[in-house]
C-alpha cells in the first residue's frame, strides 16, 4: 500500500474519531452511530432505515441551530411566512392542564408507511429502500397532493424561482419539498446538518442512526428510555421519535 494511501487513511480515521469524541455524551454512549458512506452507483440498502431519536428536554426553546444549518446546508432562504419553504421548523407545545412547555424540532417524519408517496400521482414522491423519503423533482408537477395528505405539515410549495442552489439538493419553482435526512451528506458518510450543529452548540437533543440495527445506539436508547411518535394512532410508523412528549 502507497505512502499516500496510509497518510489518506490516518488523516481519515483522525478526523472520523476527533468528530466521535467531540460529541460522546458520556463513555459508551454517543449523540451518533459512525455512518459508512454508501459507495457511488451502489443502491440504499433496505436492511438499513435510518432515524433520529429527539429528546425534548434537551431542546431549548428560543434555540434554532438545528433549522439555521438545515437552511445553510441547502440553500433555503430564512422563512419569514408560514407559507415560506421549511424543511425543518422549531413548534413550541404547552400542555393546557399542567402549562409544561415543550420545545421540539419538526421535520419530515420518514414514514413507513408515507401517505405522501400513496397520494403522489407521478411517484415523485418515494421512499428510499433505506426509509428516506424524498421528492423526485423532474417528476413533480405540484399538484400539492402530498402536502395535503401529510398530517406533520413538513412539505413546502416554491412559489419563487430558485436562482442558487447546491447541485446535491437541486430545488425549482412549482415543485414541492421537504427534509431530505441530508441524504447527500448521509451517502457520503456524514451526519444530517441539524445533528452535527445541536451536538456543537452543546444540546445534544438529536441522535442519529440505523434503527434497524439492534446494536446501534439509537436502537438501545429507544429501547431503554419512554418514547414517542408523532401521531402513532395514524400507523404511519415515522422514523423520528420523541423523548418528553
Amino acid at each position: 500500500m502507497s505512502d499516500k494511501v496510509n497518510l489518506g487513511r490516518r488523516q481519515f480515521l483522525s478526523k472520523t474519531s476527533a468528530a466521535i469524541a467531540g460529541i460522546a455524551i458520556a463513555p459508551g454512549m454517543l449523540l451518533f452511530d459512525f455512518v459508512h458512506a454508501r459507495p457511488a452507483g451502489e443502491a440504499a440498502s433496505g436492511a438499513v432505515r435510518w432515524g433520529m431519536l429527539i429528546d425534548t428536554t434537551q431542546c431549548e426553546s428560543g434555540c434554532n441551530e438545528c433549522v439555521t444549518a438545515c437552511n445553510k446546508e441547502n440553500g433555503l432562504p430564512v422563512a419569514k411566512l408560514p407559507t415560506d419553504v421549511q424543511w425543518i421548523r422549531k413548534v413550541e407545545l404547552k400542555q393546557v392542564s399542567t402549562g409544561r412547555q415543550v420545545s421540539l424540532p419538526m421535520m419530515c417524519q420518514h414514514c413507513a408507511e408515507p401517505p405522501c408517496v400513496d397520494v403522489c400521482p407521478t411517484k415523485a414522491s418515494f421512499k428510499r429502500a433505506d426509509g428516506i423519503v424524498l421528492v423526485d423533482k423532474h417528476r413533480c408537477i405540484g399538484c400539492r397532493y402530498c402536502m395535503m395528505a401529510c398530517p406533520y405539515k413538513a412539505r413546502s410549495f416554491v412559489h419563487e424561482p430558485v436562482l442558487d442552489h447546491d447541485s446535491d439538493m437541486p430545488r425549482g419553482k412549482g415543485t414541492v419539498e421537504s427534509c431530505t435526512l441530508c441524504v447527500n451528506r448521509i451517502d457520503r458518510g456524514e451526519l444530517p446538518a441539524c445533528v452535527e450543529a445541536c451536538a456543537k452548540a452543546g444540546h445534544r437533543a438529536i441522535l442519529f442512526g440505523d434503527l434497524n440495527d439492534p446494536n446501534s445506539e439509537i436502537h438501545l436508547r429507544i429501547r431503554s428510555v419512554a418514547s414517542s411518535q408523532l401521531r402513532a394512532d395514524l400507523g404511519l410508523n415515522p422514523g423520528i421519535s420523541f423523548v418528553g412528549l
